[in-house]
């Protein structure tokens, strides 16, 4: 797996890792995951103890608002990548004692037969993590601890007390397009506001 970059977003933590596919006329060929380059790599320091223990995959129609979706006990973090389509990840600072808190950043994924690299999204644990769809597209992502679904939160995109400020104007213009008419599940859509969050005992659990 060649690594091309590693950058880092507003939200602390939330990584971009960007790597290569190697092309030819038949085609491409990439590791979408390899543990060895995950633990091994300098700039992969903050993955040297993760262990992946689920791996999924989704199709989402154009449109499709999915999340903001979080996990405890376990507390569970996720690598997030676009296998094909086009999608704004966009991730929710839900640790009390973060400068960020509060505050939701996002990234723009796409991904063609046609392009040489691919990227995964590292989602650390007390991020609440969102899909916006621009295309249908198939995502696949790797978590480190299993699927619980009696201690899997919601916060609902359209809670008024989210920051938006640090998401840059392009995404956030994009993201209000879709959300005027989106498609989504009513437990989504009716999920906790950040202020019904932060007054449960478990919001004391991400630091």
């Amino acid at each position: 797996m060649k690594i091309n970059k590693v950058s880092d977003t507003k939200i602390p933590g939330v990584k971009i890792i960007t790597y290569a596919r190697f092309m030819d006329e038949r085609g491409f060929f990439t590791e979408s995951y390899n543990k060895n380059e995950f633990t091994q790599n300098p700039d992969l320091f903050f993955l040297k103890d993760n262990n992946v223990i689920q791996a999924n995959v989704s199709y989402s129609k154009k449109n499709v608002v999915r999340g903001l979706h979080f996990q405890w006990n376990p507390n569970m973090g996720k690598l997030v990548r676009v296998i094909d389509g086009s999608m704004i990840d966009l991730f929710l600072d839900i640790r009390k004692r973060s400068p960020t808190y509060g505050k939701i950043d996002g990234y723009h994924l796409n991904s063609s037969p046609q392009k040489n690299e691919n990227t995964l999204i590292w989602l650390p644990e007390g991020i609440a993590h969102g899909c916006v769809f621009l295309s249908d597209s198939y995502i696949e992502y790797y978590c480190d601890s299993s699927y619980n679904s009696q201690t899997q939160g919601t916060i609902s995109p359209f809670s008024s007390t989210i920051d938006w400020s640090l998401l840059g104007v392009d995404l956030k213009r994009k993201v209000d397009e879709v959300l005027k008419n989106p498609i989504i599940s009513e437990k989504d859509k009716n999920g906790l506001t950040l202020d019904e969050w932060s007054k449960t005992p478990e919001s004391e659990i991400f630091k």
